[in-house]
């Protein structure tokens, strides 16, 4: 599996806050080290995302909107966005695939990365969370064919002058089916730093940052050991 060359604008479309740090930060880390202009979109602000008695959606949102900020800071991402659906009830609407069409025809990304709405089940075993199959599904949709064709949401180009845009690529990331291996081994550091953030969601800091550091990529030469994200790649 070998990576494909440096883009220049990428846009991130994920469910909550802390799903771009968890599932591929050292590959945003990397491209934004690269020069890449990068946009985080994210449609919830997760606000469901607590046990605690004494939380409200209200008080969540708000801390989990400024940890987001900090976290892609420290990847290197200044620009995030949050388009509010509720936390848990993301459904692939015409409306929400509007929203992303916006994004995208703003943004102009040459990359578009999201979650892969096939995986029902994660590599530990563990159920994927409805919202992360749901907005992989929804962007998939929103790329193609409805963002490169003014037949799809004609009142975006009406009304807010937003032309029709062609995304190149789509990266799936939590994928069962990876065809690109990118290699994160300088940014694991600068991933590690951008989860510490979200503390509101990670009890033991400390714990995941072991089990991040022990997962090596199993084809590495054992004398040059390194660290990988993997996606699905659809080149469009």
């Amino acid at each position: 599996m070998a990576e494909t060359s440096r883009p220049k604008r990428i846009m991130g479309v994920f469910a909550h806050p802390d799903d771009p740090e968890f599932f591929c930060g050292a590959t945003f880390a990397r491209w934004a080290a690269e020069g890449a202009a990068i946009t985080f979109v994210l449609a919830t602000s997760g606000d469901k995302g607590s046990d605690l008695p004494d939380m409200t959606p209200e008080k969540l949102v708000a801390i989990r909107e400024e940890e987001e900020r900090c976290a892609a800071a420290v990847l290197g991402v200044q620009d995030v966005v949050f388009l509010r659906y509720r936390d848990g009830e993301l459904l692939v609407t015409p409306e929400l695939k509007r929203d992303i069409v916006r994004m995208i025809r703003l943004r102009k990304p040459d990359i578009l990365v999201t979650n892969d709405p096939t995986t029902w089940y994660n590599l530990w075993n563990r159920p994927n969370h409805p919202d992360h199959r749901t907005i992989g599904a929804a962007a998939l949709e929103a790329v193609f064919p409805a963002a490169g064709n003014h037949m799809y949401f004609p009142e975006l180009e009406r009304d807010e002058g937003l032309a029709p845009h062609k995304v190149s690529h789509i990266w799936l990331t939590i994928t069962r089916d990876p065809n690109v291996k990118v290699d994160i081994t300088p940014y694991v550091e600068t991933r590690i730093r951008a989860l510490r953030e979200h503390k509101s969601q990670i009890a033991d800091m400390d714990a995941l940052e072991q089990r991040i550091r022990g997962n090596i990529d199993p084809e590495a030469p054992p004398d040059a050991p390194r660290y990988v994200e993997v996606f699905r790649v659809l080149n469009l």
